[in-house]
Order: structure tokens, then sequence, then C-alpha cells
């Protein structure tokens, strides 16, 4: 299949709003707000995610940096737009011009804002600016085989899963893990879409 070349070769930093949430393109300026929002819950203490030890925060932000620097990275902080309080972060990665591919991921949120519309708010926000502003003809996700509350979050959102890549990758605690693939193609976005509108109109109902 030939690749529309509509699609951005470099995603730039971008604010996206709506949903009562506010994607900001990430910087160090956000290591406290980040690190108060770990502290919710102790998020690091999870051993199937990527959240930083409070003071590894301005690291875990910097190699975010670092890699939209190198073009295949395009971080975010998330913003309560009613408190104006950060609570968390996602990013895409795993950008790939050639083939109008990105991922969602390195994904988390302060304890007192999981199971809320948050996730689904962000996720609305990021697949609109990937498939109707980039251009994207297909947005992945991964995750670790036993971080099954990624896995249903993800499933929620209309992601098919593609398969397993066994012996993949390493957890922070040393051993290795099998990911589990997902993604949303251009062809599967309008039914997505209303998806995940109909959900964030039954929240504000």
């Amino acid at each position: 299949m030939a690749i529309d070349q509509g699609f951005t070769l470099t995603p730039a930093p971008c604010v996206l709003t709506g949903h009562g949430v506010r994607l900001e393109p990430l910087s160090l300026t956000h290591t406290e707000g980040l690190t108060r929002a770990a502290r919710d819950g102790e998020l690091w203490n999870l051993r199937v995610t990527s959240v930083p030890e409070p003071e590894q925060t301005a690291h875990y932000i910097q190699t975010a940096l670092d890699g939209y620097a190198a073009g295949h990275m395009l971080p975010f902080v998330v913003i309560h737009a009613g408190t104006q309080e950060i609570i968390g972060t996602t990013r895409y990665h795993d950008i790939i011009t050639a083939v109008a591919r990105l991922e969602i991921g390195y994904t988390w949120y302060a304890k007192s804002h999981q199971r809320s519309h948050v996730n689904t708010a962000c996720k609305l926000l990021l697949l609109e600016h990937a498939f109707d502003t980039l251009g994207a003809a297909v947005v992945g996700w991964r995750t670790d085989n036993f971080n099954h509350a990624s896995q249903r979050a993800i499933e929620r959102l209309g992601a098919k899963r593609d398969g397993v890549l066994r012996h993949h990758a390493l957890r922070r605690d040393g051993t290795i893990r099998d990911t589990v693939m997902y993604s949303v193609t251009e062809g599967e976005w309008p039914e997505v879409h209303a998806h995940l509108t109909y959900q964030l109109k039954r929240h504000a109902s």
C-alpha cells in the first residue's frame, strides 16, 4: 500500500486541549509537578510501569527530550484543566515517518486520576492529532504482558491486539518481559473516534 505523503515528517511540539485536560510539551520545568503526580500512589513501586522514582524525574524528562531531539518521540505533560495541576505524562514514540506510523506510550497518571475519564480524554486528543493532523496510517501501543490493567484500558479504546513479542524488553528489576502489541489503523479511526466521543459524553452527562 502506498503511503500518503501528507504525514508530517517531524511531529512538532503543540498543545492539545479538550475534555477537561490539556497536553503541553514536556519540559524540565515540569519536574516538580511530575514528581508530585508520581508520589500520588507511589507509582514508581509498580513493577510493570516506567514511572520514575522522585530523584529520577529530571533524568526521565531529559531522556524523553533526547528522544524528541533524535526525531522518534514527542512527549507531553498532562494538566487538569480545572485545577491546572500536573497529573501525569504521555508521549508519541517510535515515530516511523517512512510508513506513517507512531505509537502512544509512556503514559501514567496520578493515582487519584486513574479510573476516571482522563485516559480516554488524553487518548482521544492524541489520536485526533495523529490521524487528522499528522496523517498517520496507524497508531500503536505496547505494554507489559503482566500489565493487565493497561491491556484492558487499551482494549477499551477500541484498539486491536496485534500479537505478543516474546522475550522482548528489560523491566527495571532486571527481568525480561513479553510485550503485547496493539494498534488502530486509519480505516478503523472513524469508528474508534465515535466510540471515544460517546464515552466522554456519557461521563459528562
